[in-house]
């Protein structure tokens, strides 16, 4: 592909890898919400040594910054944001082993997640961004 080409698509391939990270930042948020209930992930927030109270704002800081990614809302400065749940959430799921499939999930999707929101906060907003972040340019 010709570096013309390359500056043309690219902004595209960064949208489509914001609009997946906030459909998953949504979606995580509404299965704590909608199955395991806030009240249930205070709980299990509680077992795990963290306090419980912090499953409201992490549900909300899930739910907003999924619905800001989506919209290009200061996507790049949201990506950021967003990074010490996956952070906390690698930490959670390490004892569980490398496989998401394992009983309660393993450590790699939240790590995968987090160097994909490493990635977002790197490439910018891409297309269709509704507010774009300041730009972030490595000079070679």
């Amino acid at each position: 592909m010709s570096e013309t080409n390359q500056q043309l698509t690219l902004p595209y391939g960064i949208t489509l890898l914001r609009f997946s990270l906030g459909a998953m930042w949504c979606a995580h948020a509404m299965l704590k919400l909608l199955v395991f209930t806030l009240p249930g992930t205070a709980q299990f927030f509680s077992s795990i040594g963290l306090p419980g109270v912090f499953a409201y704002p992490v549900f909300a800081v899930e739910l907003l910054g999924g619905i800001a990614l989506i919209l290009g809302y200061y996507a790049r400065q949201v990506s950021l944001l967003l990074m010490p749940v996956l952070v906390v959430a690698t930490w959670v799921h390490l004892p569980n082993g490398w496989v998401h499939t394992s009983p309660n999930g393993g450590w790699e999707y939240p790590l995968f997640l987090l160097m994909t929101s490493i990635a977002l906060w790197l490439l910018g907003d891409g297309a269709l961004a509704v507010r774009r972040s300041s730009r972030f340019v490595l000079r070679r």
